[in-house]
């Protein structure tokens, strides 16, 4: 007997998608966020189905993703912001506590997080990745948001369900 393969899916067509964007670095975060939503719409996912919530800051990205997540409406979320390199230890702060507390999300509520969260040493390098970091974001939510709904079919009492794919 083969083992069972699960196919990744970039249809997103019925997903519901959350968003949380920083503010902060507009013009980066609203590169990433433009880029997110033209691929959300390439692959499918219809624009009521998405909702995107504004955060002032990197820090304040994980307690909107809890809080969506507490929600149940989403099959997947995307965090979308930038942290560039300063003079001082901030940087690795807001980097490290911002990306611990996304993992921490997908861990205590199951369910995907997109982590699109720049973390570079200049604004050029920011503003170079952010288009391809905010369509690679939404392809991450979808194909994961497709693989929870294909997992969410298993049941574990019966042994014929056990092939959602």
């Amino acid at each position: 007997m083969l083992p069972q393969n699960h196919q990744a899916s970039l249809d997103g067509t019925g997903l519901t998608i959350g968003i949380v964007c920083s503010r902060f670095n507009q013009s980066v975060c609203q590169a990433l966020l433009d880029a997110c939503l033209a691929e959300l719409a390439r692959l499918g996912v219809a624009r009521d189905d998405i909702l995107v919530v504004s955060v002032p800051g990197a820090l304040e990205i994980p307690y909107a993703l809890s809080r969506l997540a507490d929600a149940a409406a989403y099959d997947a979320l995307i965090a979308l912001g930038a942290v560039i390199r300063g003079e001082t230890y901030h940087f690795e702060v807001v980097s490290n506590e911002t990306a611990r507390g996304i993992q921490q999300v997908v861990l205590e509520w199951g369910v995907p997080v997109a982590n699109a969260v720049l973390t570079t040493n200049t604004d050029e390098q920011a503003e170079v990745r952010a288009s391809v970091k905010g369509a690679e974001a939404a392809q991450v939510a979808v194909e994961m948001g497709c693989l929870g709904q294909a997992l969410a079919q298993i049941d574990p009492d019966d042994e014929s369900s056990n092939d959602p794919f």
